[in-house]
């Protein structure tokens, strides 16, 4: 009883001096003792444990999100689907799923190369005055790794820049696709966008095979590419030159591209560019993983004729003495300054100057009707790396559009079809037009080849009506002459 009766004498006076400390010491006080000693206990215990950890606080400074974090956020987010048993969803603005994040102070398991790390999500209220006259975030987020201290170097190394990659990759996998147009005023941005939904594919697209898989061999090398770009010391982009007549797929193509390899679309009107400096600032405002697209350059600016400039001005000079010529000359000069005045080494410094460094993994892309009609230094080698023809329909490309458009991998047609798309050039654009049913319930797949069939016969029908014309007015010349000739025989 008497050792009973000293612990609860003892207990007594803990109790005792606790309820002084906690109702009568001052809260300064007593906030800077529990402070100094919660961080004695913190590393004395850090002096034993095997672990480290590494913090990932949301925010870097007071306005700037941090990247690190944003990328850990979302290589967790598949993570976090398999493995947490609490978890928060959040929508994403421009994302096409909903982005699931671990609940608070949750914690999961991740394995690389065998080694076990643990990852966790804090959340803690702010500290910051409501008061403040800065934007402030109402709670501070971190992501905390736990790892044991022997793993040190791969995890830095390694295994941090492997979560931050995947982080960024799952990222651009998971977003809403872009197209974008230059803005002509300037005065929101340099750059309007829509979501990108087009629905081309390469499968779909009406041309030769061994082309078609040439096209996607290099797009996959090319996204693969990074180190080779860096060893050889050049930008990451590639240029594309896509030529051929009206209508045979050549915008198609470039959004199987961009499906393909999960790329935004820059669609540039030159003609709404000032200059070449505002050319430059919507080269700077593009971002990486995009395509750039210039439709018909050829009709975009006068990119031939800019080298003759210089020699119309010394005509101009020249010919002061002759007044009529020299208002032509001044004409001339006159009407190639209106419009747009980037000229044809703004563009080419935009494609491979020294501002195309500016970002990474990008694919400019020209397309023209009349390729004779570009600058051979607009399209050598090393700016448009891969020129493409993308020509008239042949028999490889209508089976193509007969199995997209009819569902048809074989007919009795297809071999008379064959036949006249080798003698006949019409373009994948209007044989796909004759091969849509106007009707689901009255057009059938056979009224739909007969009406290919009666097009590609038309062209053959006015060649050889033509010809025959041409043979009948011969033979009538002929005749003519002859009957003068006999009849100038007889008078003699």
């Amino acid at each position: 009883m008497d050792k009973f009766s000293e612990y609860s004498s003892w207990l007594a006076a803990l109790m005792f001096c606790w309820t002084l400390y906690r109702h009568y010491l001052p809260s300064k006080i007593r906030e800077s003792i529990e402070y100094f000693s919660s961080r004695f206990t913190h590393k004395f215990a850090n002096y034993f444990s095997p672990y480290l950890d590494i913090t990932f606080n949301e925010y870097t400074g007071r306005f700037t999100r941090s990247e690190a974090y944003t990328a850990i956020q979302n290589y967790l987010s598949d993570k976090s689907s398999a493995k947490a048993k609490s978890m928060n969803a959040d929508y994403i603005q421009d994302s096409k799923s909903l982005l699931l994040k671990l609940g608070d102070n949750e914690e999961i398991m991740d394995v690389y190369d065998g080694i076990q790390v643990w990852w966790s999500f804090k959340k803690e209220e702010s500290s910051q005055p409501s008061f403040s006259f800065f934007p402030t975030t109402p709670e501070k987020r971190s992501y905390t790794l736990v790892f044991h201290g022997k793993y040190r170097k791969l995890i830095l190394d390694k295994y941090l820049p492997y979560v931050l990659e995947e982080g960024e990759s799952i990222a651009v996998q998971k977003r809403r696709r872009k197209l974008f147009t230059n803005n002509a005023s300037g005065e929101e941005g340099m750059w309007d966008h829509i979501e990108f939904k087009h629905p081309a594919r390469f499968e779909m697209l009406a041309m030769e095979e061994s082309k078609k898989q040439m096209i996607l061999d290099d797009l996959q090398w090319f996204k693969s590419a990074e180190k080779y770009y860096a060893q050889i010391g050049k930008p990451w982009k590639r240029g594309y030159l896509l030529y051929g007549p009206p209508g045979t797929g050549k915008s198609t193509l470039v959004a199987a591209m961009a499906n393909l390899l999960d790329y935004d679309i820059y669609d540039l009107e030159l003609t709404a560019v000032k200059d070449n400096n505002q050319l430059r600032r919507l080269l700077i405002e593009t971002t990486c993983k995009s395509i750039i697209l210039i439709e018909d350059i050829d009709c975009s600016l006068d990119l031939t004729g800019q080298r003759n400039k210089k020699k119309a001005r010394d005509e101009e000079n020249n010919d002061e003495k002759d007044p009529l010529k020299s208002k032509l000359v001044k004409d001339k000069v006159e009407s190639e300054k209106k419009g747009s005045d980037v000229t044809l080494s703004g563009l080419l410094n935009f494609i491979d100057g020294i501002w195309s460094a500016c970002g990474e993994e990008r694919i400019i892309v020209f397309t023209t009707n009349y390729m004779d009609k570009l600058d051979p230094a607009l399209v050598r080698p090393g700016r448009m790396d891969v020129h493409i023809e993308l020509s008239y329909c042949r028999y490889d490309a209508f089976k193509v559009l007969a199995k997209n458009y009819l569902k048809l991998e074989s007919h009795s047609l297809f071999q008379p079809i064959e036949r006249l798309l080798k003698e006949t050039n019409i373009t994948p654009a209007s044989v796909a037009e004759n091969l849509m049913p106007r009707s689901l319930k009255t057009t059938t797949v056979e009224a739909c080849l007969r009406n290919l069939v009666v097009l590609l016969e038309k062209p053959n029908q006015e060649n050889k009506l033509k010809s025959e014309q041409e043979t009948m007015l011969d033979s009538g010349v002929k005749s003519t002459v002859t009957s003068e000739e006999s009849s100038k025989e007889e008078t003699s």
